[in-house]
């Protein structure tokens, strides 16, 4: 059954379809949730509340073609909520290669998560939906409910930040920020 049908399915109160939506985009899901907390049991935390808040209120989603929109807006809110509950400094030691794997490996990967980390929220948010969930302008617009070229302007905003944040060049004289982070 394709995605679509199994959307309008759960939207009419089917559990099964709506749980068999979730297992396929749990992975993003987890990614997502990830960057955002920086630790596995935070994130898996992450992932069930937004399942739990999905099957709750599934049939307020009035658009099925932005089921995963409305799904990662839920993502990002349960992440913040999951960040001021415990308030704390995200730790980012525990980081490995495999659950941070976008083109980066290593010590930049590790430079890139910290300087994400000290951005301005907004910043944050755009950069995180758009290059790592690579969601299109429209959906990161739609979920951060603010206009497409607000989002544009975040971004270009978020990726100048980034690139004073990790000093422009890597030691080959490549520029750091087209590292795991596409130019568009």
């Amino acid at each position: 059954m394709n995605e679509l049908k199994l959307i309008k399915k759960a939207i009419k109160g089917n559990k099964k379809c709506l749980q068999e939506l979730l297992i396929l985009h749990s992975d993003q899901l987890y990614r997502t949730a990830y960057l955002y907390v920086r630790n596995r049991e935070d994130a898996l935390d992450v992932v069930q509340e937004t399942s739990y808040k999905a099957f709750l209120s599934i049939s307020q989603l009035k658009n099925e073609h932005f089921f995963l929109t409305w799904l990662t807006r839920i993502l990002v809110n349960c992440s913040y909520d999951v960040l001021k509950k415990s308030k704390k400094e995200i730790p980012i030691d525990n980081m490995n290669e495999r659950e941070f794997d976008k083109g980066v490996t290593g010590v930049e990967s590790l430079d890139l998560l910290e300087a994400i980390k000290q951005l301005n929220e907004k910043y944050k948010n755009a950069i995180i939906l758009f290059y790592f969930q690579d969601l299109p302008i429209s959906e990161v617009a739609q979920i951060m409910n603010i206009p497409e070229n607000t989002v544009k302007t975040y971004l270009s905003r978020g990726k100048e930040r980034l690139k004073m944040l990790l000093g422009g060049m890597n030691h080959n004289g490549k520029k750091l920020i087209s590292r795991g982070i596409r130019e568009d």
